[in-house]
């Protein structure tokens, strides 16, 4: 599995508080006008934990993601997401 996380795409978001968080990009799309990535923090086979981000805007040059927390929302997008990746397994749960 290490060659498969060598080959797929990193980002590192910082939290409000500073402390750096490593996830890999999975898969992204626009939607009305939004943009929306799909990432993970292992792509094991096995289970992993993803997230919907949608970029938002912001008068600084850094983009800015939010986790995707509308119920609507994350159910549509989510279907997308499950059409773009329709050779691999996902469940969602809501926390």
């Amino acid at each position: 599995m290490e060659e498969i996380q060598d080959k797929q795409e990193k980002i590192v978001f910082t939290t409000q508080d500073n402390e750096k968080i490593e996830f890999y990009v999975l898969e992204q799309t626009m939607i009305n006008g939004k943009n929306y990535i799909l990432v993970a923090d292992s792509v094991e086979e096995e289970e992993a934990n993803a997230l919907i981000l949608k970029e938002s805007s912001n008068e600084s040059e850094d983009i800015v993601y939010d986790v995707v927390e509308d119920d609507n929302e994350l159910q549509a997008i989510s279907k997308v997401f499950m059409e773009m990746l329709d050779d691999t397994d996902i469940e969602f749960e809501k926390e």
